[in-house]
């Protein structure tokens, strides 16, 4: 657990964590943010999506932009297209992201050690019916709380280290229930080293977030694995998407 922190530099992590807090809305809400997201097309194989000719088609408001992935199967390349609507049912239901309160409890000093560069773990993701897609993961995250030792694996998302976790919380009721498929997280560099360079990491919970797949369905989004686990709750954070009226991501 990390160090109780003085309340100068507390009062200042909560004003940051407020500050990210509506950082999270502005982008979820955006024009190409996660609600936005109507539709997710890919192509058959071999087909490369004309993008521009797409979004000379498009009503005002919608935005395509072009999207790429291996095969689950064969491992080939396939193309699709991706649909934004500024003006979705989601972002019109839209209320708010649910969060627990800011606990600095929940802010741990890591430590990140490379791997070698071909290290892949397998990702059940939400939308492969059980199928696995290996993503490489550059080195492990490794820390104790409360006695118990973690070694956590992230993957490079797009020069960031990304976690996915998952929590008793996620099969929660009541007001600790947060998103039934984990969550995810950002590790921050806390030694101003390059990506990749071994050194200490800072994980701090209080910035885990919802992942895409909890705001359109259009998303397919990684799954913790099994060493990506806590046997206690993490009580930080966000916890649900909240829509006005019912709406219902998955009614649509």
């Amino acid at each position: 657990m990390s160090d109780v922190q003085p309340p100068i530099a507390l009062s200042a992590d909560r004003a940051a964590h407020d500050a990210w807090r509506v950082q999270r809305t502005e982008s979820v809400t955006g024009p190409t943010g996660n609600l936005a997201l109507v539709e997710t097309r890919w192509l058959p194989a071999g087909e490369i999506p004309d993008t521009v000719a797409e979004q000379a088609q498009a009503p005002q408001g919608v935005t395509v932009t072009p999207l790429a992935r291996k095969n689950i199967d064969t491992g080939a390349a396939e193309h699709g297209l991706r649909v934004w609507d500024a003006a979705s049912p989601a972002i019109r239901a839209f209320d708010r992201i649910s969060a627990f309160d800011y606990d600095p409890a929940w802010v741990i000093t890591a430590r990140f050690t490379p791997v070698a560069a071909d290290r892949t773990v397998p990702f059940e993701h939400i939308r492969d019916n059980g199928g696995t897609r290996d993503l490489v993961v550059p080195g492990d995250i490794t820390f104790s709380r409360d006695g118990v030792d973690y070694r956590f694996a992230a993957f490079d998302d797009g020069g960031t280290l990304l976690l996915v976790f998952g929590d008793p919380t996620n099969t929660a009721q009541g007001d600790d229930a947060t998103y039934g498929a984990g969550r995810f997280l950002f590790v921050q560099r806390a030694d101003n080293a390059a990506f990749g360079d071994p050194g200490t990491v800072l994980l701090d919970f209080n910035r885990a977030f919802v992942p895409p797949c909890g705001f359109s369905v259009q998303y397919n989004c990684p799954m913790p694995p099994a060493q990506n686990r806590f046997p206690e709750p993490v009580r930080a954070g966000e916890k649900q998407v909240v829509f006005r009226d019912g709406f219902d991501i998955y009614a649509l």
